[in-house]
């Protein structure tokens, strides 16, 4: 005996959803939000839905992004200032300028000098209350332009650090240049920038080349949909 999927009806998006997406490699958190919002609209015959995701993530990353629909849509400011959870992995021995894969090496540094025990150094050192400087390369806004629209010309810009909180920092066993890890942070905290701040840590260079956001305050990556998974809930499916 197979137990019926309980599908979602128009009135609960309207009501108000908090939906757990794993979000694809390579899209943005607006592409996935947009996604999302042409699939209720078809699926549910409604012409206008409130839709917002609480908290961006990189197209070269992964995993949880947590979206709201209807009226649900006003907890994204609370949402948004939840703890955080990531894996992933730096690429020692190089920097880029964005932090991470999204563009190329742009210096080479020795790695020869790096035992395992500064690895564990370099964490413990970026671990509890640290102020960081947002990569060039970020959505963040200066003189009402996006920050990589200056990166991207090639213009220099003068970022001002601010206090971020790394609860948690692990990094595991090395596969020499890369070093996995896992941390657990606050709301506003670059990931790219910690790899950046790694490597200066350890007298070297540090890239981030593969990031995965496994929890968004209570919500896991155990329990996000893929967007196949959430078409198979909706009305018309």
């Amino acid at each position: 005996m197979t137990t019926e999927i309980k599908k979602f009806t128009p009135e609960d998006f309207k009501t108000g959803q908090i939906l757990v997406f794993d979000k694809p490699l390579e899209w943005t958190s607006f592409q996935l939000v947009n996604k999302v919002r042409w699939l209720i609209r078809k699926s549910c015959g409604i012409k206008k839905i409130k839709v917002g995701h609480a908290g961006t993530l990189d197209p070269l990353a992964t995993g949880v992004l947590v979206i709201c629909t209807g009226k649900f849509t006003k907890k994204i400011a609370e949402l948004q200032g939840t703890e955080k959870e990531y894996t992933g992995t730096f690429t020692l021995g190089a920097t880029t300028p964005s932090y991470d894969m999204e563009t190329e090496v742009d210096k080479t540094y020795d790695t020869a000098h790096i035992a395992d025990e500064d690895l564990d150094g370099a964490a413990l050192q970026l671990t509890g209350e640290i102020e960081q400087t947002p990569p060039v390369f970020s959505a963040l806004k200066k003189d009402g332009k996006r920050l990589y629209e200056y990166a991207r010309k090639g213009e220099d810009v003068k970022l001002e650090s601010r206090p971020v909180t790394i609860h948690e920092f692990e990094v595991e066993a090395p596969r020499f240049p890369e070093v996995d890890f896992r941390i657990v942070c606050s709301k506003g905290t670059y990931i790219r920038s910690v790899a950046n701040d790694f490597g200066i840590a350890l007298g070297s260079g540090a890239y981030l080349s593969s990031l995965k956001r496994t929890r968004v305050g209570e919500f896991t990556i155990d329990e996000a949909l893929d967007l196949q998974s959430f078409e198979k809930l909706l009305p018309s499916a």
